[in-house]
Order: C-alpha cells, then sequence, then structure tokens
C-alpha cells in the first residue's frame, strides 16, 4: 500500500497514465489541480472525441463504473485505476454514499466531492482513511460539520484543502489543521463562523502559499495571525468588507505575494500604503474600495504589475498620471471611476497592454485616439462611453483585437464599416438602438466571431440573414423585436450555436422552434415574450444538450414542461416562465 502512496508533492496528476481523458483535463487553476467546469462533461470536448476510439483504460473505468453493484471494496486495484473510477463517478453524478464506502483506504490522492449533493460527514471517515496518502480535498458547498472535518487531522500530508460556502464549519475546524507543514492552499469562501479566534491556527501553516478568504464577514483583526506566513503568494480578502485599512498593516511583510484581492472592502488610501514594499505583486484587484488618486503613488511603485483592477474606486485623471510607469500592466480596469478623455493620454505608451475596460467612463473620441498605438490589446470594452464613429478609425490597427463592446453608446451604421477590418474578433457587444440591418452587414467580414450581441439593435429578418456568414458563432443574442419565424430559419446553419437569445420576439411562434430544432449543441435557449404555446415544444426533442430555457410570458404551461422533462430532456434544469 505504501508504494501506491509515491507520488512526489510536485507530480500533478496529469502527469500520470494519460490513457484516460480524465486526467487529461486536469489543471492547476488559481488555487487547486481540479477537473475544469467542477467536473461537468464538456460537450465540445464529447462530440470532439466522439468520433475517437476509447483506450482501454477507459474502457475499463466506464465499465467498472456501470457495473458497481456488489462492490465492497476498490482498494485492490492499482491506485491510479480507483482514482480514475472515483472521478467518473463524481462526473456522472453516480456516486452514492454507499458506494463511496468502497473507497476506504484506497491510497486516493485526490478527492473532489465540491458542491456534490449529499455530502455529510459520513462521507469524511472515508476521505480520512486515505491517511498520509490524502494530497487535496473539496467538499464544498456540504452540509460537513466541525466533526467531521476532524477526520482530517491524520491526513498529515495534505497539501490543498477546499471548504467553500460550508456553513457549519467554524474556528474548531482550524485547530484541525495546526502542524500541516506540507499544506500550500487553504479556501474557506463564504464563511460566517470563523474569527480571529479561529484565524490563530493559520499561523502553524509556514508552508502556505494560497489562501483564499472571501466573503468571510468576522475576520477583522485575524489578519496578525498570517503576517508571518511569509511564503504566501496568493491572498483573497475579497468582498471582506470588515477590512479596513489598519489590517493591511498585517500584510506589510508578505514581500513573495503575487496576487491580492481586496475588493469591496473598506480599506482606504491610507491602508493601501503598508502594501509599498510587495515588489513581486503582479495582481492587485482594488474593486470598489473608498480609495482616491492619493494612493497611487503607491501603486506607482508596484511596477511588476500584470493586472490592476480599479473599478469603482474614486480614480480620476490626475491618478491615471501614476499608471505611466506601470509598462508591465496587461489588464486594466478603469470601468466605472470618473477618468475621462484627459486621463487616457497616460495609458497610450503602456504598449503590453491586453485587456482595458473603460465601462460607463466618460470618454470620447479624443480620448479613444491614444489607444491606436496599442497593439498588444485583445480585449477593449468601451460600453456606455460618450464615444461615436470617429473613435472607431483609431481602432482599426488594433490587428490582435479578440473582444470588443461598444454597446450603448454614439456609434450608429455608419461607423461599424470601420471595424469590418479587424478579422481577429471573437466576440462584438453592439447592444444599441442605433443599430440596424445596414450596420450588420457592414460587419460579415468578421468570420472568426463566436460571440455577437445584438440584444436591443433594431435587427429585422432581412438583416438576420447576414448572420449565415458567422459560421463559427457559440453565442447569440438578438432582441430587438424585428425578428419573425421567416427569419429565424436563416439560423439553420449555425450549429455551433450554444446560446442563444431570441426573447422580446412577439412574433416568434411555435415554427421558430421548429426551425432550431437542428441546433443541436444549445444548452441555453431563451424565447421569452414570444408567441410559442405547448405545442411548439415537441421541436425541442432533439435538443438534448439543453439545460436552460426561458419561457416568460409564452402560452406554456408548466405542465407541459415537465412532461418535456421526464420524456425527452432529463438535462434541462433551468425554466423559467414567469
Amino acid at each position: 500500500m505504501g508504494g501506491a502512496c509515491s507520488r512526489k508533492r510536485d507530480q500533478r496528476e496529469g502527469d500520470l497514465d494519460d490513457g484516460y481523458g480524465g486526467s487529461a483535463r486536469f489543471s492547476r487553476s488559481f488555487y487547486f489541480r481540479w477537473p475544469s467546469r467542477n467536473f461537468e462533461r464538456d460537450i465540445s470536448d464529447e462530440q470532439d472525441n466522439a468520433n475517437k476510439a476509447p483506450s482501454l483504460l477507459e474502457l475499463a473505468v466506464r465499465e467498472t463504473c456501470k457495473n458497481t453493484q456488489g462492490i465492497k471494496s476498490f482498494e485492490k486495484l492499482p491506485r491510479d485505476l480507483t482514482q480514475k473510477i472515483l472521478n467518473e463517478l463524481v462526473q456522472t453524478q453516480a456516486l452514492s454514499r454507499e458506494l463511496f464506502q468502497a473507497f476506504e483506504d484506497c491510497a486516493i490522492q485526490d478527492i473532489y466531492l465540491g458542491y456534490y449533493p449529499g455530502v455529510d460527514d459520513s462521507w469524511m471517515e472515508v476521505i480520512g482513511s486515505q491517511k498520509f496518502c490524502l494530497l487535496a480535498v473539496d467538499f464544498s458547498g456540504s452540509m460537513v460539520t466541525d466533526e467531521g472535518v476532524q477526520c482530517l487531522q491524520i491526513c498529515e500530508n495534505v497539501e490543498i484543502i477546499c471548504m467553500n460556502e460550508c456553513k457549519y464549519i467554524s474556528d474548531i475546524s482550524l485547530s484541525y489543521f495546526t502542524g500541516f507543514t506540507n499544506l500550500t492552499s487553504l479556501s474557506f469562501q463564504k464563511n460566517k463562523l470563523i474569527t480571529p479566534a479561529g484565524m490563530r491556527h493559520l499561523a502553524g501553516l509556514p508552508n502556505l502559499k494560497h489562501l483564499d478568504l472571501e466573503r468571510c464577514p468576522k475576520i477583522h483583526d485575524g489578519l496578525v495571525y498570517i503576517k508571518g506566513l511569509t511564503k504566501l503568494e496568493k491572498l483573497n480578502l475579497g468582498w471582506c468588507n470588515c477590512i479596513r485599512s489598519s489590517d493591511m498593516k498585517q500584510l506589510s511583510g508578505l514581500t513573495n505575494l503575487l496576487e491580492l484581492q481586496i475588493s469591496r472592502s473598506k480599506v482606504k488610501d491610507f491602508g493601501i500604503t503598508f502594501l509599498k514594499d510587495l515588489k513581486k505583486l503582479e495582481v492587485l484587484n482594488m474593486e470598489g474600495c473608498p480609495v482616491t488618486f492619493a494612493c497611487m503613488d503607491t501603486i506607482a511603485g508596484l511596477t511588476s504589475l500584470t493586472t490592476l483592477n480599479l473599478k469603482s474606486c474614486y480614480i480620476s485623471d490626475f491618478g491615471c498620471r501614476k499608471l505611466e510607469g506601470l509598462g508591465n500592466l496587461k489588464n486594466l480596469n478603469l470601468s466605472y471611476t470618473n477618468v475621462s478623455d484627459a486621463g487616457m493620454v497616460y495609458l497610450k505608451n503602456l504598449k503590453s497592454l491586453q485587456f482595458l475596460n473603460l465601462d460607463s467612463c466618460k470618454i470620447g473620441d479624443q480620448g479613444v485616439q491614444n489607444f491606436k498605438n496599442l497593439v498588444n490589446l485583445k480585449s477593449l470594452d468601451l460600453s456606455d462611453s460618450l464615444i461615436g464613429n470617429h473613435a472607431l478609425n483609431f481602432l482599426t490597427g488594433l490587428s490582435k483585437l479578440e473582444s470588443l463592446n461598444i454597446s450603448s453608446t454614439m456609434v450608429t451604421d455608419m461607423g461599424l464599416h470601420k471595424i469590418s477590418g479587424l478579422t481577429s474578433l471573437k466576440s462584438l457587444n453592439i447592444d444599441s438602438r442605433q443599430i440596424t440591418d445596414t450596420g450588420l452587414m457592414a460587419l460579415t467580414s468578421l468570420t472568426n466571431l463566436t460571440h455577437l450581441d445584438l440584444f436591443s439593435a433594431r435587427i429585422t429578418d432581412y438583416g438576420i440573414g447576414s448572420l449565415r456568414h458567422f459560421k463559427k458563432l457559440q453565442s447569440l443574442e438578438v432582441c430587438g423585436g424585428g425578428i419573425t419565424d421567416v427569419g429565424v430559419k436563416s439560423l439553420k446553419d449555425l450549429t455551433d450555436l450554444t446560446y442563444l437569445n431570441l426573447s422580446q420576439n412577439g412574433q416568434l411562434t411555435d415554427q421558430a422552434l421548429e426551425a432550431l430544432s437542428g441546433l443541436t449543441k444549445l444548452v441555453s435557449l431563451n424565447v421569452g415574450n414570444s408567441s410559442v404555446t405547448n405545442a411548439g415544444l415537441q421541436h425541442l426533442l432533439p435538443l438534448k444538450n439543453l439545460t436552460s430555457l426561458a419561457l416568460q410570458s409564452c402560452k406554456v404551461t408548466l405542465w407541459a414542461i415537465q412532461k418535456l422533462q421526464a420524456s425527452s430532456l432529463p438535462n434541462l434544469v433551468i425554466v423559467r416562465l414567469r
């Protein structure tokens, strides 16, 4: 059994036998190395692999998961195979409490049960039985209590613990982790019971690198216990409205910090001064903090910053002056601030910028001219700004631009042809009543678009025919009220669509649903405020991937929807009728 636990601490699950597709999906994200999308199958991945012959290991895992009746223990199987069987059972929602007992003493290294239904203290005994082999565990959103967490005391090699949104876990649970010298990542978001009394146990975790306390409302004065955790690289205090400027003093010595989240806290300008020595800081999120231009002197000294979020802060053009020296910035969010054209001149030399968000700022055509040399921009958000058609002249050279949002601006049809050469665009938002069929037809060269938002644009059946050029579209919103059943027929060849919003088009009938029946990749469909009836639901039967359906103010009954779910669309879990 000991040999099964020999994986090195820095060896990832993906570094093991890669014959099974599940392992290939493992990756270390912000904190953890869990499969993406919470173990839910990626529809596009499944369809891409549909024509590939499964490996022998994959076949063995699937066959085992289909025939678990009578299995009392997986202990005699190779550890790698047991791990993959557990992953598959969780992913397919086929793991019961009784079946989980069969994994007792199996030397499992990674146990992901985050938001899995029914997890409580009785599951923790099996988790604890993995003892020193357990490296990572997630039981977020569960009913686990302090008593259940106590089972982890013997898992002294654990590196990652995630217990977000566990409402019955208190300070007592943190005491069980004292002495876990291998623990590098700990997360307990949205915990209302953790206080400074519990946080004192964090001082005994010397190798902690990632700590996530987001939305923990009672940790004020508790940061004193993490000031000695000098290996910390990522700290999330976002939405902790109990955190004040004085708390920032405890962070002043954490000079290895690479990422700090203090969004929506009560940290003011004075508190930011304590960050001046965090020279390695690459990511700083201050969204919604009551800071002004006075804090910008400190930020100007953090020259390693690549991401800076000042959304909804009291920052003006004067504060923008301090951004000039941040030459490594790749991601800058100034949305909902008081910056205007005058402040944009200080951005023109930030040549590394890839993402720039100026949503709801007083930016006009004059300000946008400073962006013409930001040739590395991939995403630009100018929504709800003061720009007009002339501003688009300054974007024509941004050949790497993949996402552009100019919704709710003064841009009209006449201006859209100016961006028709931005063929790298994948996402375009032109949600505006000033956009009509004419403007849409000027964009047919943007054949790489995967996301197109025409929510309030005045598009009719005539204009929607232009969408046939956008074969790669995955997401589409056309809700201006001018589309009929005839126009919907133009969408039948957009077979990659997964999200489609046609709400507010009152002339759509059951025939529209018939026209959409071939879009089998659809996951979300909205035809609210239309003339669709119960009779039209039959056309949705081929849409086996549909999980969300909106039918507000339609002549559709709950009984008809329930019948549809029971007979043909078991994955349909979100239904809106009112």
